[in-house]
């Protein structure tokens, strides 16, 4: 069915509305064989609080923007790769229902559907073309996944050191490499972690006493630590999301 519908021109009438929904500043994304396979509203867990994002699958990747004008304008465009995804179910919390992890090497978050039923055509989608992708390179699933970030509204105190407690002057950051909320004394440190970035990102002092010593690797998900799988956020779409 995906291959039938690449050259078609209904297709292409798709592909193209969307770039014009994103407008210049979004990138290109008709090239041949691409397949518009749907989009719809997805709830993203994000830094501060979720927040509503439009989603378009595509037979090889997955395309998120902030909603400016619903159906006509997004903008702050992100394209990942589906070969490098992997999903993985979430209990429902409270509010929080219908959800899945979206994983990958360079950045993991959790998003949720507006039903049950939502969420598992969005997951079987997903996975089916990850699947094919596979099965088209010959490659294997990725095993390597960035960590996801723990809200800043379920950390009333550092993370690391359980001591210092957040206010307006003790300001929250994230560890790049376990997702942890810390203080500033407990980040203090940099390390290069090349998935993530070219030059050294803020990790805290426990992972940065484990990366250099060895006994932890750069890579993604190589760390393991207790947390809830539904505190799980991303950093972007925020202000301040560079700490």
């Amino acid at each position: 069915m995906v291959d039938r519908l690449a050259n078609s021109e209904a297709n292409s009438k798709r592909i193209a509305a969307v770039e014009s929904c994103f407008g210049a500043a979004g990138q290109p994304l008709a090239i041949p064989g691409r397949v518009l396979i749907g989009e719809g509203v997805l709830t993203k867990l994000c830094r501060k609080k979720p927040k509503a994002r439009q989603f378009f699958l595509f037979n090889d990747i997955l395309v998120y923007g902030n909603i400016v004008i619903q159906k006509k304008k997004y903008n702050k465009q992100h394209i990942i790769p589906l070969e490098s995804v992997t999903i993985t179910t979430v209990a429902d919390d409270g509010d929080l229902r219908n959800g899945w992890l979206i994983k990958t090497p360079t950045k993991s978050f959790a998003v949720y559907a507006a039903t049950a039923t939502e969420k598992s055509e969005w997951m079987n989608h997903i996975g089916k073309c990850v699947g094919d992708l596979l099965q088209k390179s010959g490659k294997t699933p990725n095993k390597d996944h960035a960590a996801v970030w723990i809200p800043d509204s379920e950390a009333s105190k550092c993370m690391c050191c359980k001591e210092v407690k957040f206010t307006t002057v003790n300001r929250r950051h994230h560890c790049r490499k376990c997702g942890y909320v810390v203080c500033g004394p407990c980040s203090e440190k940099k390390y290069l972690l090349p998935s993530q970035s070219s030059k050294p990102v803020r990790v805290c002092k426990d992972c940065y006493r484990q990366l250099t010593s060895g006994s932890l690797s750069p890579s993604p998900d190589s760390i393991d630590r207790p947390r809830s799988i539904n505190n799980m956020s991303d950093d972007d779409d925020d202000d301040d999301s560079s700490d």
